[in-house]
C-alpha cells in the first residue's frame, strides 16, 4: 500500500487517538503503540486486546474453479478446504524462493488471501496472469476490507465476519518440521486470528470491542507476540533468496506430497536430499546497554569479547522489546554459524560507532539442516548433496550448498 514514489499510501484513522505513535517500516500507517506498551503487551497476553492491522493487505479469489487452480500454482493442499478453515500458502519462483506468503480462509463463495499491504497488487497481478481460461476472478480487495488483530484460538462461525486463524506453528497434514515438536514450540502458546472488517467500519468494530474491555494495541505489541513465537513474516524474514526451510515455514505453509508446482522440486530435494543453506534463529539481546539494534544489523559468531570486524554469518531480521523477555530478535544465520554465543552490530549500518550488542541463541532451524521425517540416505545418489560444494542441480540456484 505504497504510492509511486514509495511514501505511505494509508493512514489508519485510528492513529488520531490520543498517544498514538505511528510504526514505520512495514507497518507504517498503523500505531506502533497508543502510549504504553508494556500494558498493550500484557493486555494482549491476557487475551483482552485488539490490534488494528488495517495497513494489512486482502486478494479475494472467486469462482468455482479457485481452489483446485490455487491447489496448483502454490504451495499448499487446499483441494479439499473446508469453509472457515484456515491455512496458509506461500508462492515460489521457479529455484524455489519466496515470493509471496498469505493466509487462506475460504468462505464457501470465495477464497481470501491475507498478506502484506505492499504484496497485495503484485500478487493479485500474478495471479490474474496466471488464470488462464479457468473460471476464477480475482480482486484486490485491500481498499474495501480493514484487518483487526485478535489474541483468539477460534475460526470464524457461521454468520461471522471471515476470519483467518493463525495456524502456526502446528504442522499440518503433508508438512514437516525443523524446529521443536508443536506442543513445546514457543509459538503454541500464542493465539492470533485476524478478522476481515469493511474499512468504512473500522473505528466501529474496534469501539465495540472496547466496549466489552478490551485495549487497543499497537504492533509494538503484536510484533513482539510474533517474534516470542518464532513466527516469520513476509516483510521481515523473506529475502530474494528465502526457501522455506530456512524459516520453519514447511511447518504450515508447504505440503510435501501434493502435485507439481512452481518451486516444487527445490522444495521436495532440500527436504529429502539437501539441507537450507541458512537457518532461522532467535537471540536474546542483551538489554544493559538500553540499546537495540535495528532490523538488518550484521550478526557475527561469538561472546562479548569476540572480534567486532570479523565476518559476518547473518542479519537480524526482526528485533523487539518484549516485556517478559526483554529485547529480543529473529536472525537468519549460515547454516555453518555456530549455535553459542553472538554479537550484533548496534546499528544496522555497521558503524563502530554503535558498538556491539551481545546476544544469546536459540535454535530454530538445526545446523545439521535435517527436518524430523527426512529419508534415510539411499546410496550413492545422494553423495555430496548439503556438503560444502554448494553441489546443486542447474535450476536449483544454490539452495542445496552449506551456505557456509
Amino acid at each position: 500500500m505504497t504510492d509511486a514514489v514509495g511514501a505511505p499510501a494509508y493512514r489508519s484513522p485510528l492513529l488520531a487517538r490520543h498517544g498514538a505513535v505511528e510504526a514505520s517500516g512495514p507497518d507504517a500507517g498503523v500505531a506502533w503503540h497508543y502510549g504504553d506498551p508494556t500494558a498493550e503487551q500484557r493486555a494482549l497476553g491476557r487475551g483482552g486486546a485488539v490490534a488494528d492491522l488495517s495497513h494489512t493487505g486482502v486478494v479475494r479469489v472467486a469462482g468455482p474453479d479457485r481452489l483446485s487452480w490455487l491447489h496448483s500454482i502454490t504451495s499448499q493442499d487446499l483441494l479439499g478446504l473446508a469453509p472457515r478453515t484456515s491455512t496458509e500458502l506461500l508462492v515460489l519462483d521457479p529455484h524455489g524462493h519466496v515470493e509471496h506468503a498469505a493466509g487462506v480462509v475460504d468462505d464457501g463463495e470465495a477464497t481470501w488471501l491475507l498478506t502484506e499491504g505492499s504484496h497485495a497488487p503484485a500478487l493479485a497481478a500474478w495471479l490474474d496472469r496466471m488464470k488462464f481460461m479457468l473460471r476464477v476472478e480475482i480482486t484486490d480487495a485491500t481498499a474495501e476490507y480493514a484487518v483487526l488483530g485478535e489474541p483468539v484460538d477460534a475460526e470464524g462461525g457461521e454468520g461471522e465476519p471471515v476470519t483467518w486463524r493463525d495456524p502456526w506453528p502446528t504442522t499440518a497434514p503433508g508438512g514437516t518440521r525443523y524446529g521443536p515438536p508443536d506442543d513445546e514450540h514457543p509459538g503454541s502458546e500464542r493465539d492470533w486470528r485476524l478478522v476481515l472488517v469493511p474499512r468504512a467500519d473500522l473505528v466501529r468494530e474496534v469501539e465495540l470491542r472496547e466496549a466489552a474491555g478490551w485495549r487497543l494495541v499497537g504492533t509494538w505489541a503484536t510484533e513482539a507476540s510474533r517474534v516470542a513465537a518464532w513466527r516469520p513474516r513476509l516483510a521481515t524474514e523473506v529475502d530474494d533468496r528465502t526457501i522455506p526451510h530456512e524459516l520453519d515455514w514447511l511447518r504450515t505453509a508447504v505440503h510435501l506430497h501434493k502435485g507439481c508446482y512452481r518451486g516444487q522440486e527445490t522444495v521436495a530435494r532440500v527436504h529429502n536430499l539437501g539441507r537450507p543453506p541458512r537457518r532461522l534463529a532467535f537471540a536474546h539481546l542483551d538489554g544493559s546497554g538500553h540499546t537495540v539494534p535495528e532490523a538488518g544489523a550484521a550478526v557475527r559468531a561469538g561472546g562479548p569479547d569476540a572480534d567486532p570486524q570479523s565476518r559476518p554469518v547473518g542479519r537480524v531480521t526482526s528485533v523487539v522489546r518484549h516485556h517478559e523477555l526483554g529485547p529480543v530478535a529473529l536472525a537468519v544465520l549460515k547454516r555453518s554459524a555456530p549455535s553459542g554465543e553472538l554479537i550484533v552490530d548496534g546499528l544496522a549500518s555497521g558503524d563502530p560507532a554503535g558498538g556491539v550488542i551481545a546476544a544469546g541463541q536459540e535454535e530454530i532451524v538445526p545446523g545439521d539442516g535435517v527436518s524430523v521425517d527426512r529419508p534415510e540416505a539411499r546410496g550413492p545418489l545422494t553423495r555430496g548433496l548439503g556438503g560444502t560444494s554448494g553441489v546443486g542441480s542447474p535450476g536449483f540456484g544454490g539452495a542445496l550448498g552449506s551456505g557456509a
